[in-house]
């Protein structure tokens, strides 16, 4: 079981349908924001979801705001948060694969759940290079 923290600033028919996927996976699912009923703005979501996943209350989280870039600029400001916003499967793998990116991060104004299904998929099945972790360690907080 992995735990994952869900944050956005807005509750929507995909945070709920991610939310949904999470669980479906056997993920234990906790959430920030108004997804949890919580009115946050999208900074302290991304700050307080970040402060989740650095301190090892979460193995790792997804994010959301209306572009994504606001909610990755927030998280990324806690260090030991390597926050990653992708548009697609194959950057989720990518982010993983050579960044160990431990935060998710989908635009609202974008992501579908058919598609943020296609980056769970690729977020769970892809760890880090080993070859990569000299620049990991670099980027690393």
């Amino acid at each position: 079981m992995v735990r994952v923290v869900l944050g956005s600033d807005e509750a929507t028919a995909v945070t709920e349908a991610v939310a949904a996927d999470l669980r479906s996976r056997g993920h234990q699912v906790s959430l920030v924001g108004p997804p949890g009923g919580e009115a946050l703005e999208w900074a302290d979501v991304g700050l307080r979801l970040g402060r989740a996943v650095a301190a090892g209350d979460a193995d790792t989280g997804v994010l959301f705001c209306w572009t994504g870039t606001g909610a990755s600029i927030a998280a990324n400001k806690v260090t030991g948060v390597r926050a990653a916003l992708c548009t697609d499967a194959e950057t989720a793998r990518g982010a993983r694969r050579w960044n160990d990116a431990n935060v998710l991060v989908l635009s609202l104004r974008l992501a579908t759940p058919a598609l943020a299904a296609e980056m769970l998929d690729a977020w769970f099945a892809t760890g880090p290079e080993a070859s990569e972790a000299t620049n990991i360690g670099k980027v690393s907080g």
